[in-house]
C-alpha cells in the first residue's frame, strides 16, 4: 500500500484488488498477482503498481486481523487478572487463526514484505511475552512455559482445529475445547507452589 493518498480511481482499484485477494485466500487459492488482475478485471501493471509481490498483497489482506489482535493485546495488558488476560489473548489469537485464512501464512513467514506487518507481529510477540511474564509473576501459570512456546502451541491448536474441520462455528467450538484442555494443563492449581 502506498503512503500518499490515492486518486479515487486508484483507491477503487486498490480496494478491488484487496477484495479479490480476500476471496482467493478464503477459497484456499494461492495468491498470484496475474490471477488477481484477471479476476479483478484490471491490467497486471495496475496490480503490480499497488503490490510488488504476492506476499505484500497477502499481508495487506491479513492486516485488519493483525491490527485487531494487536489492539486486543494492548487491552489484555490493562486487564487486572494476569491469568485471565493471558488466556483471553491466546484464545483470541487461535480464534483469529481459525477464522482468517490469511493470518497463518503471514504469521509463519520468516520475512515480511511490509514494514507494518513486521511492526504488528512485534507488537503481538511483545504482548504475549508480557502477558506470560505477568502470569508467571502471579504464580498462575507453569514456570516451564516460556514465551517461545506460545506461537508454536497456538499454531498447533489452530492446525488441529483446521484438521478437525467443519463450518466456522463448529471449528470455533473445537478451538475453545482444545484451548480449555491446554489452559487446564498450563495453570498452576490453586494452593500449590510452582
Amino acid at each position: 500500500m502506498t503512503s500518499t493518498p490515492l486518486r479515487k480511481d486508484a483507491a477503487r482499484n486498490w480496494d478491488r484488488i484487496v477484495a479479490i485477494a480476500r476471496e482467493l485466500v478464503d477459497e484456499g487459492t494461492a495468491l498470484q498477482l496475474n490471477d488477481v488482475a484477471r479476476r479483478a478485471g484490471l491490467g497486471v501493471g495496475t496490480v503490480y503498481r499497488h503490490f510488488a509481490t504476492p506476499e505484500a498483497l497477502l499481508e495487506t489482506v491479513a492486516a485488519p486481523c493483525l491490527e485487531g489482535l494487536a489492539e486486543h493485546g494492548r487491552r489484555a495488558l490493562a486487564e487486572a487478572d494476569p491469568l485471565r488476560a493471558l488466556e483471553g489473548f491466546l484464545s483470541r489469537v487461535v480464534e483469529a487463526q481459525v477464522t482468517d485464512a490469511a493470518l497463518a501464512p503471514v504469521a509463519a513467514a520468516t520475512a515480511d514484505a511490509l514494514p507494518r506487518t513486521a511492526e504488528l507481529k512485534r507488537s503481538l510477540a511483545t504482548a504475549g511475552t508480557e502477558l506470560l511474564d505477568r502470569a508467571h509473576a502471579a504464580a498462575a501459570i507453569r514456570p516451564d512455559l516460556i514465551a517461545g512456546d506460545l506461537v508454536p502451541l497456538m499454531c498447533g491448536i489452530a492446525h488441529a482445529v483446521n484438521l478437525h474441520g467443519g463450518d466456522t462455528a463448529s471449528r470455533l467450538r473445537t478451538a475453545h475445547r482444545y484451548l480449555t484442555t491446554f489452559f487446564e494443563g498450563a495453570r498452576v492449581p490453586p494452593g500449590t507452589t510452582p
